[in-house]
């Protein structure tokens, strides 16, 4: 797989995302995936992102940086949303906030089997504490 394919392909799974396909998920993501070193499987892999749609109703996934290396994907997130209540243990609760996601991505036959995620909680604090 070239690097331009693997792009496409990364491209296509964000924007199945954004577009709440979960039927479609199992197109990109590999019936083991693991996500932070956690087995989840296509299924809680799902679950996992419905849970967070549910939570943060105007998620919308914006890529800021991306680089290819197959079999590897490193993208730079950029959130711009309004969790319901808490997020990542911090009293959110209806506020916007602003924030990056760093994560890499595994791919095997063109399908994501590992994930390694952080998210800039730091920012988020940030924006607490000013608003």
């Amino acid at each position: 797989m070239t690097q331009s394919e693997l792009s496409n392909i990364y491209r296509d799974y964000i924007a199945c995302l954004n577009g709440q396909g979960w039927t479609s998920l199992g197109r990109f993501v590999d019936d083991d995936v693991k996500h932070n070193g956690e087995r989840l499987g296509v299924s809680g892999y799902r679950r996992m992102l419905e849970r967070d749609f549910s939570e943060i109703p105007d998620l919308s996934f914006n890529i800021e940086l991306l680089v290819s290396d197959p079999p590897y994907i490193a993208s730079r997130l950029r959130f711009n949303c309004t969790p319901k209540a808490r997020f990542l243990g911090l009293g959110v609760h209806g506020r916007t906030v602003s924030f990056a996601e760093n994560v890499f991505y595994e791919f095997r036959d063109e399908k994501i089997v590992q994930v390694w995620s952080v998210i800039d909680k730091a920012a988020i604090e940030a924006q607490l504490l000013t608003n």
